[in-house]
C-alpha cells in the first residue's frame, strides 16, 4: 500500500502542469515595429528625403489562443495632415493593419485603414519556404532558432525571422506565422523594417480581447492594391508629394 501511496505521488509530480500549458497557449507579445523611410525611397522619390524623418517607430500587440491570433496597433498614429513650403506635402495614410488568423482554417482577415476609410480583405494564408538557419539568439527571455526565405515578387525582399518552440506554433505578426513556433523578431532587407518583441505575457485573455474585426468594405487584396495605386497616382496628378505611411 505504501509503495503504491509514493509511486502515485511520483506520478502527479511527473504530469505536466495543466495551467502551465494553457498559459503557454494563450496570452499577448508587443512589438516595436522600426521602419527605414529613408531605404523606401529611392529613384525619383530621392529628394523627399529632406521631409521625412530617417526612422518611423510605432508597437504593436498580438493576442493568440490556443488556434487564433489577433495583431493589431497598440498606438494608433493620429498625425495630422501638414502643408509643407511652397510645393505643398500630403500624406498618403495607410495605418498598420489588424490581423485576425484562425490557424485551424488558414484564413486571415485584415482590417486596413486607406485615407480614413476601412477595408476588410479575407485571404488564404499559405505556408512561406522557409529555410532554417544555425544561428540562435535570446529573445525576452526565450531561444529562438532562424529561420529566412527570399520572396519571389517584383522586390525581391529577404526576410529573416527568430522564432521560440517554447510557444505555440503558427504565431506570429503580420503574415510572419507559419513557422514550428511563435515569431518573436522579424528582419526584412537587412533593416529595412524590423519588428521586435518586447514583452511576452502568457496569461488568461480578457472578455473581447480577441476577436476578428467586422468593420469595413468587403474587398480582395488585388483590389485594394489597386486602390493604393490609383489614390497615389491621384496624388502626383496634383503636383503634391506623397508619404506613404504603413
Amino acid at each position: 500500500m505504501k509503495k503504491s501511496f509514493v509511486v502515485l505521488f511520483l506520478l502527479v509530480l511527473l504530469m505536466p502542469n495543466e495551467k502551465k500549458l494553457f498559459a503557454q497557449n494563450e496570452g499577448v507579445i508587443t512589438y516595436e515595429v522600426t521602419i527605414n523611410n529613408h531605404r523606401l525611397l529611392t529613384g525619383e522619390r530621392e529628394g523627399m528625403k529632406a521631409m521625412v524623418p530617417e526612422f518611423r517607430t510605432f508597437k504593436q500587440e498580438l493576442f493568440f489562443n490556443a488556434n487564433e491570433s489577433l495583431y493589431k496597433p497598440l498606438i494608433e498614429d493620429d498625425e495630422e495632415e501638414e502643408p509643407h513650403g511652397g510645393g505643398g506635402r500630403f500624406r498618403f495614410r495607410m495605418q498598420g493593419a489588424t490581423s485576425y488568423f484562425d490557424q485551424t482554417t488558414s484564413i486571415m482577415l485584415s482590417q486596413m485603414d486607406m485615407m480614413g476609410k476601412k477595408y476588410l480583405i479575407a485571404d488564404t494564408l499559405k505556408p512561406a519556404p522557409w529555410k532554417f538557419g544555425t544561428e540562435t539568439k535570446v529573445i525576452q527571455g526565450y531561444e529562438c532558432m532562424q529561420a529566412y526565405y527570399t520572396t519571389e515578387d517584383d522586390r525581391k525582399q529577404t526576410i529573416t525571422a527568430w522564432f521560440t518552440s517554447k510557444l505555440r506554433s503558427m504565431l506570429g505578426p503580420e503574415r510572419y506565422n507559419t513557422l514550428p513556433g511563435a515569431v518573436l523578431a522579424v528582419d526584412i532587407n537587412n533593416g529595412e523594417r524590423v519588428l521586435v518583441a518586447k514583452k511576452v505575457e502568457t496569461r488568461e485573455l480578457k472578455k473581447n480581447e480577441l476577436k476578428a474585426p467586422t468593420d469595413g468594405e468587403k474587398i480582395t487584396q488585388e483590389e485594394f492594391r489597386k486602390k493604393g495605386e490609383e489614390m497615389r497616382k491621384q496624388f502626383r496628378s496634383g503636383g503634391g508629394n506623397v508619404i506613404i505611411r504603413n
